[in-house]
């Protein structure tokens, strides 16, 4: 008896597992394929109203306008696309994607490790490409991730991966792409749990906190000037910093905190420097344009940083930071930010209604992040020879009402739009249904 319990239980365990199968990565690109009669909206600021596109192996074949270009098609799959439009696929900076499934199930939690000083912490071999969080992102368009660590006062280095993959060595694009930093602040509020007044306060620990971080830039130099014969891996780890091979990602707010790491970043010969968040990064525009530092700016859709900031101020830093010439992406951190970095293309959005123009918007999450991160020779717009790494919207992708997708590719590879999210859509539609008749 006790075995056939257990029989049963295995049996409707494994129909769940199947009810919700994670789906199948796509296999590789088997035959050329034409998308027709599209508005192509290219990533970089052009739109070709009546496109024809054609990508072979992976790769973009011809961009064109379909009213005057002549190609021959009969070798091709034609997808005709008339009255939709075509995207690169969205680019999310600074996600845990793929580390934490479930925050309340501890063991699905891998997002950060012990310790402030992880620079040899990767991110990449916690990934999950299995993650249904994961799997979640591409009906909207999103299609690559830089999976990045959290915690400590440098959290590890970070790696970019495609959202269609068996497993992370299947998944990545660019590996150990930078290390990310956590800027001490200059201010911080009371603990208002142990009584005392959450209000803000000067943080008398910020000068001994830089010079902490001073002082490990400078011992891991003069560790990888040295012999080596003892190998020490967070020292080995902050080499690509110093040769260029690696970004630093600094996350930082306010206006003093980001002088101070652009001050630093110059100080130690950092190649490439990256500010994340960057909440008051407006008021020092002209120093990050002048040093040639972008943005990754915090997420969108949130409430401002100050009591005495415009109501707007988040929904439009965008703006101002690009009308001074700032390199500028969007990211999602924060509360709920895996679930909400499907929503990128909407913050993108959002940030339409506050001055800037589609396409202006539509770089935000294409070719901007593709240049930050280091992959714009690949991804981030539809031109010749670039990864054909695309989607086809039945209308504005930017827009929740009409981002509907009918065709999406990584690499060429078309893939399958279904998740456990339509699979429960469709199975509580159906009941509704039932319950009218």
């Amino acid at each position: 008896m006790k075995y056939i319990h257990t029989l049963l239980m295995v049996i409707a365990i494994s129909n769940i597992s199947l009810s919700f199968a994670q789906q199948t990565p796509a296999p590789k690109q088997s035959k050329p394929i034409a998308i027709v009669g599209a508005t192509a909206h290219l990533g970089n600021g052009q739109v070709i109203e009546n496109s024809l596109i054609t990508f072979e192996n992976g790769k973009l074949v011809h961009v064109l306008d379909g009213t005057v270009a002549k190609i021959d098609l009969s070798n091709m799959d034609i997808i005709n696309a008339n009255g939709k439009h075509v995207y690169p696929g969205f680019i999310v900076p600074n996600s845990t994607l793929g580390l934490v499934e479930i925050d309340a199930v501890r063991a699905t939690d891998d997002d950060a490790e012990l310790g402030d000083w992880n620079p040899h912490i990767r991110s990449l071999i916690a990934y999950n490409a299995e993650s249904k969080v994961v799997e979640s992102m591409r009906p909207n368009g999103v299609l690559l991730a830089q999976i990045t660590p959290r915690g400590g006062r440098i959290s590890g280095t970070s790696s970019i991966v495609q959202l269609d993959a068996w497993n992370w060595e299947d998944a990545v694009i660019k590996e150990n792409d930078g290390i990310h930093m956590n800027w001490p602040s200059n201010f911080s509020r009371g603990r208002w749990w142990l009584g005392e007044d959450p209000g803000m306060k000067v943080n008398k620990k910020y000068e001994a906190q830089v010079t902490e971080i001073s002082e490990f830039f400078k011992n891991a130099k003069t560790y990888l000037a040295g012999d080596q014969s003892v190998q020490h891996l967070p020292y080995l780890a902050m080499n690509g910093l110093f040769d260029g091979s690696k970004s630093l990602y600094i996350d930082v707010d306010d206006e003093k905190g980001i002088t101070d790491a652009i001050q630093f970043a110059k100080t130690h010969h950092i190649p490439s420097t990256v500010i994340v968040g960057g909440y008051h990064a407006h008021k020092v525009a002209n120093l990050l344009k002048t040093h040639n530092i972008p943005v990754l700016l915090q997420r969108v859709h949130r409430r401002p940083g100050n009591t005495d900031d415009d109501y707007d101020m988040p929904f439009k830093l965008a703006k101002l930071l690009m009308d001074k010439g700032v390199t500028v992406a969007l990211e999602t951190s924060g509360q709920m930010e895996r679930m909400n970095s499907r929503n990128l293309p909407f913050y993108a959005g959002t940030t339409v209604a506050h001055g800037l123009t589609k396409e202006q918007a539509l770089q935000l999450i294409t070719q901007n992040p593709a240049k930050i991160l280091g992959i714009d020779n690949r991804y981030g717009t539809l031109e010749s020879g670039k990864s054909a790494t695309l989607f086809i919207s039945e209308g504005d992708a930017l827009d929740m009402r009409t981002n509907k997708l009918i065709h999406a590719f990584i690499d060429g590879r078309q893939l399958s739009l279904e998740t456990h999210q339509t699979t429960l859509w469709k199975r509580y539609s159906e009941k509704l249904e039932e319950s009218k008749d």
